[in-house]
């Protein structure tokens, strides 16, 4: 091996070793010490209830028994949602709550690329390659009391991960609605409606193109519902949804 060879690999790995002493990688939920950055310490992952198969074709969720086909729950059956598929990563619940509202709400925006990772990851069948991926928009009031939009944050790093367009400001948020915590099923619904527009700048783009919708909670579906319908009124031809987390059983908790 080269001289320059040796130096470099030397120099890689020496400042790699540097950054883990100084930035040690920890456990999104716990924040203890972990092998590799954007993993979960054993004792979280053990907790952490992760969604896969069996669960609903249509929205993703979770099937206490084996199912054979493409079956749909109930919710799905009784009132279909406008959007054609979708997944989840994890259950929202007191184990995954934690992780969650601290990159919701207290700036963790460095679990962005991990959480995009494991979201890319469950979402293999609908990431197809002509897909646009979109986040749910906050109103600009939330935004700048927040100063980010963490499912925008989730988009663009999914996005780099499988070299897709993203479309950040694909939707408008009109309305400034209120907090759908502690809200009934049928209350979220009537509080976004009407809530979701197309940005200007793509009115002309829209059309007859397969979106990816991105939020961090699925909590009944109404946001992610009436931003599908309002993309496909637009000239969309399908929209699917990936969130990092969902409520599969009611929760008193607030998000």
């Amino acid at each position: 091996m080269p001289e320059r060879h040796r130096l470099k690999n030397w120099l890689t790995a020496s400042s790699k070793l540097l950054l883990d002493t100084l930035f040690p990688a920890l456990c999104p939920c716990c924040n203890e010490p972990v092998d590799e950055p954007g993993s979960l310490c054993a004792p979280c992952w053990g907790q952490t209830n992760f969604i896969s198969p069996p669960y609903c074709f249509q929205c993703g969720y979770p099937f206490e028994y084996e199912i054979s086909g493409d079956m749909l729950c109930g919710t799905c059956i009784a009132s279909p949602p406008p959007f054609s598929r979708g997944v989840s990563v994890f259950q929202y619940d007191d184990a995954s709550r934690h992780m969650v509202l601290a990159f919701k709400h207290a700036d963790r925006t460095d679990r962005a690329p991990a959480f995009a990772n494991w979201m890319s990851r469950a979402a293999t069948n609908i990431l197809v390659d002509d897909v646009i991926i979109a986040p749910v928009p906050l109103h600009p009031k939330r935004l700048r009391s927040r100063r980010y939009n963490q499912s925008a944050l989730l988009a663009q790093n999914i996005a780099k991960i499988k070299g897709h367009r993203v479309a950040p400001d694909l939707l408008t948020r009109g309305r400034d609605t209120a907090s759908q915590g502690g809200k009934s099923p049928k209350a979220r619904f009537r509080n976004v409606k009407g809530a979701f527009s197309i940005n200007a700048k793509w009115q002309n783009l829209i059309d007859g193109e397969h979106v990816l919708l991105i939020d961090d909670v699925f909590t009944t579906g109404a946001t992610l519902s009436e931003c599908a319908a309002c993309l496909l009124q637009e000239g969309a031809t399908q929209v699917d949804i990936l969130t990092l987390c969902r409520v599969v059983r009611p929760a008193t908790m607030s998000i």
